[in-house]
């Protein structure tokens, strides 16, 4: 089990091996026509890119990967632990309409539905049940993952679509690492209100800082509603600026990343 990096052109995305059979990817910054400091594969709308720019970028990715820019839809990230159930009637939110409603995490069961949500250095999680046909995509930054929204988005396919905790499959994508998400006491407390003692292997304190494994963090949470198979990608966002979109590095001059996964289904 693991990840993979995938080249098509100039255009590279990561897929994971506990995603096998639906259509998925990690973006990187590689493969886009976006210009400037949002060079090249910027797949965020409210980056001051030019609209038409961003959905070209839509189209190379769909057309490697298999989806349709039109059938994405997007979340309205605020940190938190919201989750939407969504479906077809949902596609184009985000990306041809507004997004109005806030949340860091969709679950759907219907086919053709791209589930997107959007990253630079916070934590993307996707989730796959390949027995009741569900998936799960999740934004977790560090007050999400105190939250244990990547738990939670697992719990929301039980509640809607049946699903075993031990059928669903993860994968953790490229964030942050611990080698240089880098905090004051506020974070490690948290994770440790949450998660208890199990917090401890996931923090690294030096001096009067501490240096935190949110990839490990989102995995406890997996764990602890009975998820198993769980993939995580080594990158870090941060170690790597020209491959990833990192806020650490660059702040608000920068484009976002994107997680997505879709049922595959006939062409509507």
């Amino acid at each position: 089990m693991g990840f993979y990096v995938n080249h098509s052109g100039a255009l590279e995305y990561l897929t994971a091996d506990a995603l096998k059979g639906t259509a998925h990817c990690f973006s990187t910054r590689y493969g886009g026509v976006s210009k400037g400091h949002l060079a090249s594969l910027n797949l965020g709308v409210h980056r001051g890119d030019q609209p038409e720019n961003v959905l070209e970028n839509y189209r190379i990715l769909g057309q490697a990967v298999g989806f349709r820019p039109e059938d994405t839809v997007f979340t309205r990230q605020v940190h938190s632990d919201i989750i939407d159930r969504v479906g077809r009637n949902d596609c184009g939110r985000g990306l041809l309409t507004p997004v109005d409603h806030e949340c860091d995490g969709l679950v759907t069961n219907e086919k053709n539905v791209v589930l997107t949500v959007f990253s630079a250095d916070c934590t993307p999680v996707l989730l796959y049940d390949p027995v009741c046909g569900a998936i799960g995509a999740v934004h977790a930054g560090w007050r999400g993952t105190a939250a244990e929204i990547a738990g939670k988005a697992a719990q929301r396919m039980c509640a809607e679509f049946g699903s075993k905790p031990e059928n669903i499959r993860a994968a953790i994508g490229p964030c942050i690492g611990p080698c240089c998400f880098e905090t004051d006491a506020d974070v490690p407390e948290a994770m440790l209100s949450a998660f208890g003692d199990a917090a401890n292997a996931a923090i690294r304190p030096v001096g009067q800082k501490y240096y935190v494994n949110l990839k490990e963090l989102n995995a406890i949470a997996l764990r602890r509603v009975g998820v198993r198979q769980i993939d995580i990608a080594a990158a870090c966002t941060a170690c790597e600026p020209d491959r990833f979109w990192s806020h650490r590095r660059v702040g608000g001059q920068r484009g976002s990343l994107a997680a997505m996964i879709m049922l595959k289904g006939d062409t509507p």
